[in-house]
């Protein structure tokens, strides 16, 4: 199958990206790209408003990538060509915004304990009406003139293990598979070797998405090694799943994941973009 130039996986200032999805969706028409998926963190606001945007020649493709928990671990899933209009999905991201709010609002007086100022309003200001994570409160501690740069933000405040590292109850991964499904989309594993395990513990999530009715495994996308490549391609082939890419794109600014950039598959074997076009 000759796949057009495609993007399954960026995101946009609706969550932790630096471009409106308008301006996301003509610098991907400017790159080239046929066929976009803009997958926000824990929300589909800026898929919706990209719906309303016919002068484009890009094909879209309705998506989201949800976080969700799989034995106390922190997984992303990335859902595509479900609904945007489904009630369930609907309910289901509101219930993780209100958790993000709440979340927020923790790290907010964590910070404050260390003698930081309310951050809150300015990181909310900073999400645009997005979801509130913590890269907007170190925009908002660089803004402010807390910190020289947001990753020293991290580094001081807000890295896995700071004070500002507050930990959610995320949905069970079997959940997130299960309102996708309902919304009538396609489930995928995003970036799976970004989670720090070893490919024994992966193939334990990956049986466990599997027996939830999960749909795909994210194969190539900026930072994945040839040799971690083939490993995955042999996971999606032992699961029969199918197999699905992206640039995880945030940023200009960040050119190793451009829109559009990450290794070319060695293989497009029962690729997702099969099911969606």
């Amino acid at each position: 199958m000759d796949l057009p130039r495609y993007d399954l996986h960026c995101h946009s200032t609706a969550s932790d990206g630096t471009l409106t999805p308008t301006e996301l969706l003509q610098r991907a028409e400017q790159k080239g790209i046929k066929v976009l998926a803009l997958t926000d963190h824990d929300t589909i606001q800026g898929a919706i408003e990209l719906t309303r945007s016919s002068q484009y020649k890009v094909k879209l493709i309705s998506g989201a990538e949800l976080t969700c928990a799989w034995n106390g671990r922190v997984i992303h899933i990335v859902g595509l060509g479900f609904d945007l209009e489904s009630a369930d999905m609907s309910d289901y991201l509101q219930n993780i915004a209100q958790l993000r709010v709440e979340r927020a609002r923790k790290i907010t007086l964590q910070l404050m304990q260390l003698g930081l100022p309310d951050l809150y309003d300015e990181a909310k200001n900073l999400s645009d009406g997005g979801s509130i994570g913590r890269p907007h409160f170190a925009k908002a501690m660089v803004k402010l003139g807390l910190v020289a740069s947001e990753q020293q933000a991290f580094k001081k405040y807000l890295a896995v293990g700071k004070k500002g590292d507050v930990k959610m109850q995320w949905p069970d991964i079997s959940d997130t598979v299960d309102v996708i499904k309902q919304a009538g989309g396609f489930s995928v594993i995003a970036h799976p070797t970004k989670y720090k395990m070893t490919f024994t513990k992966l193939r334990a999530v990956v049986a466990d998405f599997v027996q939830c009715g999960g749909d795909g495994l994210e194969v190539s996308y900026p930072g994945v090694t040839p040799d971690q490549h083939y490993h995955l391609l042999r996971i999606a082939d032992q699961y029969n799943l199918l197999t699905s890419a992206g640039s995880d794109f945030h940023s200009p600014a960040q050119g190793w994941a451009e829109l559009g950039k990450y290794p070319p598959l060695k293989s497009v074997k029962n690729h997702i973009l099969s099911h969606l076009l």
